[in-house]
Parts: structure tokens; C-alpha cells; sequence
């Protein structure tokens, strides 16, 4: 057994938005690590077909799944408190649940940014929040939050998006330095061009071309990301806090 692996074994684990994509493959990660995931998507139909293909890849997976509204204080807390009751702590938080955003500003509606707000930050705030009462009687935790490469230069379309990614960073760096004092490290990753379910459903020739544009020749795979959330839940990170890690093969957009 590894370094990594020995400091992921009996983890208890909450991924959010974790049912499919990068969620799903850090999922796996961990599970396959020795860790204890709890599992959170938006539809219960959703949530149940990621459990079932998780025990389809090995039956001994523990393994829980849950359909919470993260803007709901209350839901969350249950969520957490079922897990906890399940497992006697949290260990590791991931705010992975976000949604992205290509809309123009000339034809957005009212509501349209305030929704992207209220998903990509408030819902890892709520999760964040619950998660580090919980995790400060044990004087240990980790919080990790899906960034991403538009959080540093934003993006041409969709001003919600890197705008709320920017947000996430601000409050990875800010909750880090708050809370370290209670043995709870934070952390965001922000990932590249990855090989999701979305891009694949390109064309083959425009996927070439996005490839074409990242230096190390390649898009990212969801497996990348797992990896790069594997390593800062270690015990491996143990003095790294308030990074916001690239993982993106040096693209620039």
C-alpha cells in the first residue's frame, strides 16, 4: 500500500455533484483508495445510477448517495448528519456541483446570473459551512472546491461563470486562512479543457483543434482531476492550504 492510498483508506468523503463527469470520476478515486464516499446529485433519478454503476465496478464500494438541495441549509445539514451518524466524522469535503454558463449578457434574463451566483457559490459556502462545524470538533478536515482556467483570465460569453469561479477562489483563500486554525485545510483546483461527456459529443475535428491549443498535446481527463483531489486530501498536502492548483497542461484561453 502506498503513501496515498494509506492516507485515503477510511476517509469518510462528500463529493457533491457527484454523479457524473469529474464528480463521478473522483468518486471512484477515493472509493478505490480505501475511502468511505457520500455521493450528492440534483435528481434522485440521477444519484441512483451512479450508485448502481459503482457497485457494478466492485460490490464492497462503501458507498452512500443522496439528492440534497445545497441552497438549503437544512437539507444539507441532514445530508451531513446521515453521513456522520453512518461513518462517526467528515473528513473531506468536495464542492464539486457547479454549472456553466456561455449565455451573452445582452440575453440573459433576471434571474439568469443570479442562478449560476446561487449554484457555483452559495451552494460550496452552504456545504462549507456545515462541513467545518462538523470537521472543527475533530480539529481536522479538508475543503476542496472546483475552480476553473476561466477564474484567471475569464471567458468571451457567460460573465456568470468565471465570475462565479473567481468567487470560489476568493473564499477557497479566505475560509483557508480562517480556518486553519481549527486544523481544516482548503483548497480549489481549476481544471482545464476536459474530456467530459459534453466535449465528447463535439465534433472530431473541433475536439482535434481544442487539443491542438494545449501545450502538453492533449485534452484533460476527468482523471486528472480525481487525481489532483486525491493528493490534496492527503495527508501528502498536509501544508498546503489556500492554493488554487491548475491542472490544465499550461493552457492559456
Amino acid at each position: 500500500m502506498g503513501i496515498l492510498e494509506k492516507s485515503i483508506k477510511n476517509k469518510v468523503v462528500i463529493v457533491t455533484g457527484g454523479t457524473r463527469g469529474i464528480g463521478f470520476s473522483t468518486v471512484k478515486s477515493f472509493l478505490e483508495n480505501g475511502a468511505k464516499v457520500a455521493l450528492c446529485g440534483s435528481r434522485e433519478e440521477t444519484v441512483n445510477k451512479a450508485l448502481e454503476q459503482l457497485k457494478e465496478i466492485n460490490s464492497d464500494f462503501e458507498v452512500l448517495g443522496f439528492s440534497t438541495d445545497l441552497l438549503n441549509i437544512e437539507d444539507i445539514k441532514k445530508m451531513m448528519d446521515e453521513v456522520e451518524n453512518k461513518w462517526g466524522k467528515i473528513d473531506v469535503l468536495i464542492n464539486n456541483a457547479g454549472i456553466s454558463d456561455n449565455v451573452s449578457i445582452y440575453d440573459q434574463d433576471d434571474k439568469h446570473f443570479e442562478n449560476v451566483i446561487d449554484i457555483n457559490v452559495q451552494a460550496v459556502f452552504n456545504c462549507s459551512k456545515i462541513a467545518a462545524e462538523k470537521m472543527k470538533k475533530n480539529n481536522y478536515g479538508v475543503i476542496l472546491n472546483t475552480s476553473s482556467i476561466v477564474s484567471i483570465n475569464g471567458q468571451k460569453s457567460g460573465v456568470g461563470y468565471p465570475t462565479s469561479k473567481f468567487a470560489v477562489n476568493g473564499l477557497t483563500k479566505s475560509l483557508a486562512r480562517e480556518l486553519g486554525t481549527d486544523g481544516i485545510r482548503v483548497n480549489a483546483i481549476a481544471p482545464g479543457i476536459i474530456a467530459t461527456d459534453m466535449v465528447a459529443a463535439l465534433d472530431q475535428n473541433m475536439i482535434k483543434a481544442m487539443a491542438a491549443n494545449v501545450p502538453v498535446g492533449r485534452l484533460g481527463e476527468a482523471e486528472d482531476i480525481a487525481n489532483a483531489f486525491l493528493f490534496l486530501a492527503s495527508d501528502m498536502a498536509s501544508y498546503i492550504s489556500g492554493a488554487i492548483l491548475s491542472v490544465d497542461g499550461a493552457t492559456v484561453i
